[in-house]
């Protein structure tokens, strides 16, 4: 997908803001990444293409509130 390098993205951000005591910061991140892996493949599923399976986030499932 042309849009998967945001999860890396996000991961790296994740990890520094974890590094330097911004916990807020990191869960802020870890909810922005699962909703990134929600619409990414909610568009890999709309276009035909398959996933991979293989996630690299939370394991959290973003639900709106």
């Amino acid at each position: 997908m042309r849009h998967e390098w945001i999860i890396d993205v996000l991961t790296d951000l994740r990890g520094y803001a974890r590094a330097n005591a911004l916990e807020a910061l990191a869960e802020q991140l870890a909810d922005a990444q699962a909703v990134a892996e929600v619409e990414l493949a909610s568009s890999a599923g709309e276009r035909g293409i398959g996933t991979s399976g293989q996630g690299t986030g939370s394991g959290r499932v973003y639900r709106p509130a």
